[in-house]
This record gives structure tokens, C-alpha cells and sequence, in this order.
């Protein structure tokens, strides 16, 4: 019963992932439209007003994000997840009551202050649930979201304009209400001092009473993990001490500057979420239909999306069980040799057409599970599991800011850089990221799986037990 509770609350909250994964993909599906004589709005688009169709959210996310980081610590996890979805809401109005190119442009804008919900919903889904599941469940953030880009290109290919739009509108509604039967997180109540509330949240996702052993022992790790030495003592040192006794709090930079392993796993985090994003799956979802229309001519680039995002999902499900089984570093490792050896092919063929154009598609495909068993999922989970509780929410922000940074460097530059060097060579750049990362993640990714916060800052304050 209590996996069957952390789980549902999961589901609820990674749907607003979903709704992600359906703006950042609607692009896909429109940007042909827009830009053609026959479009729905007022005017054609330019060829710079496409690139910022598919590009202009990360700008917005980059400003909202570091305000997240406060929210978080203010109104709290559940609050801040519903303030950022209610940008969706509003983004969705505007394109439902409007034509002109510059106000479908100021919704895309708008709807990129949610972009954060990324940093968010892994934070407050690692703090409700037990590690044995955490990887799992952390992990449907990224499910959720392969739901949402195949909802998406689905909509985008079966419904009409019109339709499609009062279809997001009604997701994004019911997404905001789903909030209100969520439970603050456990963490967050300590922080406020909230310890009862707290244990009663504790209570209810383990199905235990509130007086119980299993309370008293969480409670008694989050006020472990809320202090701070831990670069000077050891998980064992800690547990034979007879007493906690809390530390004056300090400021997030005066810890980042105490802490050498918060500094060395925010170095990690923000290599793994570069990782992510260079190695170019996220070009294949926003530009997924014209993409798969010049690589793949001979099959519809609907259904071809269509099938990207199935296998999105269905590989997102595989990476939620080989996150506990294989462990996170393995997986961030052998997947990103995979999506490396997928490039590779992938560039060749569309450059030097030597094989049939199903290659191409196979490959692409390939290209696809090995992205979302890896670089896709894995720098989530991490940099959801790996800060501790004073500056979890900073750090946290700090990573996902350069995150949406280099989303919009790679979505801006890459229909330019198509244009000017063709789509082939652009996958050996992504085969290059991705040989690059599996090599980082074997030497410097410490395996976090089954372990408390406590003992993976342990793992970064001496990295020659990574």
C-alpha cells in the first residue's frame, strides 16, 4: 500500500512533465504549418521567428529558474509545482483566443516559466519516496514526459488546429487540479520546523502510524542530512554519535564554499545535464516531423514521430527497472556508448547514403532508447539524489539554468547549422558528445543506487570510492 501511495502522488505530479512534453514538441507539428503560405495565423512565419517557435521557452525557463530555487524554499514543493503549471494554462489561452505570429510567440514564451517543473518534480517526488524505489520513480519524470511528446505528435497528425489547442487547454486545467491532492513534502516541513506535519506526511506514504519506528527513524535521517559536516565525518562516525545536535544555518554559497563534495557533485551534475542535452536528442523531439522527413523520405514524418515518442516511453519504463537493477552509473555509461555507436551510423548514412533509408529510421530509433536509458534519465535522477537538504533547492537550480541554456544554444543553432554544414555531420558531433560522457561517467559518477544523501556526499568528498 505505501509503494501504491508514493506512486500515485508520482504519477500526479510527473504528469506536469507530460504537459512539458507536449508544448516543447507542439513545434514539431506546427512549425511547417506556421511557415507556409496556406498558414492558420495572420502572417507566414520568418525563418528566425521558426527558430524562436522551437527555441523561445528555454529563454523564459532561464528566467523563471532561479526564482525556483526560492519558491521552493518558501511556499514549498507542492505550491511551487502549482504556481509554474498555471503558466501552461495561461500559455494555452492565449494561443486558443489568438492569431497573430507575435502573440503565439509570447505563449510559447510564456509557457517556458514551467520549463523548471524539470527541477521541481524530481526534488519533491526523490523526498516522498523510500530509496528503494527513488531511482524508479524519479525516473518517470522523464516517462511522463515521452507520454506528453506522444500525445503531442498524435494530436499534431489526427486532430485539427483548433482541436488540438482546446485538447492542451483541458491537460493543463486538470494538471493544476490534480495538485491539490498532493501532500507537502516531508523535508520541506522539517525545514519549516513543521516536525509533526512532517511525520504525519512520513506516516502516510509509508502506511505506518505516525508513532511508529519507521517514522522516528526518518526523521531522524532528515535532521542527519540537514547538517552539514559531512566532508569531515563518515555515515559511521555519524551514527555512533549520541547525540545530534543541530548547526547554525548558513547561507547555500557559505555551504558550497564548506563543502568540497557539494562543489564536486555540482561539477557532475552540470557535466551529466550538459551530456543530456548535447547529445542532441532534444533537436530529434522539438524538430521531429521536417528531421525525419529529410532523413527517412520514404515513410510518413507524423508516423515516424508517432513512433519516436512510443519508444520514448516504452524505453523510459525500461530505464525506471535498470535504474535499481544496473545501477545509474552503469546505465549513464554503456547507454551513452550505445547512443555514440547510433550517431555514428546515423551520420554516415545520411551523409553518404550507403544503405537503405530503413537503416536510417532503425538507427534513429536506436538512437532514441539508448538517449532515454542514458542521458535522458540518469542526470534527473542524480542531481535529484545527490545535494544535500541546505542547498538541494540551489544547487538544483543552478544545473537545470545551465540546462535550459544550453537548450536554447543547441534548438537555436541547429536549423543554421543544418543549412550550412548538412544534417549528417551534426550527428557526429552528438556521437563525439556522447563517447565523452560515457568516459566522464566511468570516472568521476559515483553509483548513488539504495544509498542516503549522507553517504553519496561521503562517495563525492572522497571520489576514489566513486
Amino acid at each position: 500500500m505505501a509503494v501504491i501511495k508514493q506512486a500515485i502522488s508520482t504519477a500526479i505530479v510527473s504528469y506536469l512533465c507530460a504537459l512539458l512534453g507536449v508544448m516543447y514538441t507542439w513545434p514539431s507539428s506546427t512549425l511547417v504549418l506556421f511557415s507556409s503560405a496556406n498558414t492558420t495565423l495572420d502572417r507566414p512565419m520568418t525563418e528566425t521567428e521558426v527558430a524562436l517557435l522551437g527555441s523561445l521557452s528555454s529563454i523564459s525557463a532561464l528566467i523563471s529558474t532561479p526564482f525556483s530555487g526560492y519558491l521552493l524554499d518558501t511556499l514549498g514543493r507542492k505550491y511551487s509545482c502549482m504556481l509554474f503549471a498555471l503558466s501552461q494554462v495561461l500559455a494555452w489561452v492565449v494561443v486558443s483566443i489568438s492569431y497573430n505570429v507575435v502573440a503565439i510567440l509570447t505563449a510559447i514564451f510564456i509557457s517556458g516559466f514551467s520549463g523548471c517543473m524539470m527541477l521541481v518534480v524530481p526534488i519533491y517526488v526523490s523526498e516522498i519516496c523510500q530509496e528503494s524505489i527513488r531511482g524508479t520513480m524519479t525516473s518517470g519524470v522523464m516517462v511522463f514526459y515521452g507520454f506528453g511528446m506522444l500525445a503531442s505528435y498524435l494530436m499534431g497528425g489526427y486532430l485539427s488546429y483548433e482541436a488540438m489547442i482546446y485538447s492542451c487547454l483541458s491537460m493543463s486545467v486538470l494538471g493544476v487540479l490534480l495538485l491539490v491532492l498532493l501532500k507537502e513534502s516531508p523535508l520541506h516541513l522539517m525545514r519549516k520546523g513543521l516536525e509533526k506535519d512532517a511525520a504525519k506526511v512520513i506516516a502516510y506514504y509509508r502506511s505506518v502510524k505516525v508513532t511508529s519506528k519507521t517514522v522516528e527513524e526518518e526523521i531522524q535521517m532528515l535532521r542527519r542530512a540537514m547538517n552539514p559536516d559531512f566532508d569531515d565525518l563518515t555515515p559511521e562516525v555519524e551514527k555512533l554519535k549520541p547525540e545530534f545536535k543541530e548547526n547554525q544555518k548558513m547561507s547555500a554559497w557559505k555551504f558550497f564554499k564548506k563543502s568540497r563534495s557539494s562543489r564536486r557533485a555540482l561539477v557532475v551534475a552540470l557535466v551529466l545535464y550538459t551530456a543530456a542535452i548535447f547529445q542532441g536528442l532534444m533537436v530529434v523531439q522539438v524538430y521531429a516531423e521536417p528531421l525525419f522527413a529529410e532523413a527517412v523520405p520514404t515513410m510518413s514524418p507524423t508516423i515516424c514521430s508517432v513512433i519516436s515518442a512510443i519508444l520514448t516511453v516504452v524505453s523510459g519504463f525500461i530505464a525506471a527497472f535498470l535504474m535499481e537493477w544496473a545501477g545509474r552509473r552503469n546505465l549513464m555509461i554503456y547507454a551513452s556508448l550505445g547512443a555514440c555507436v547510433s550517431c555514428i551510423v546515423l551520420g554516415t548514412q545520411i551523409h553518404l547514403h550507403w544503405g537503405p533509408h530503413w537503416i536510417t529510421a532503425l538507427f534513429m530509433y536506436l538512437f532514441v532508447i539508448m538517449y532515454t536509458c542514458g542521458a535522458g534519465t540518469v542526470p534527473f535522477v542524480l542531481v535529484a539524489e545527490i545535494f544535500l537538504p541546505e542547498i538541494r533547492s540551489v544547487a538544483s537550480m543552478i544545473a537545470v539554468e545551465w540546462c535550459l541554456i544550453c537548450s536554447f544554444v543547441v534548438l537555436f543553432v541547429f536549423n543554421p547549422l543544418v543549412t550550412a554544414v548538412g544534417l549528417g555531420p551534426v550527428f557526429y558531433f552528438f556521437a563525439s558528445v556522447c563517447l565523452l560522457s560515457s568516459i566522464f561517467s566511468f570516472f568521476f559518477v559515483p553509483e548513488t543506487k539504495g544509498l542516503t544523501v549522507d553517504v553519496i556526499q561521503n562517495l563525492f568528498a572522497s571520489p576514489r570510492k566513486c
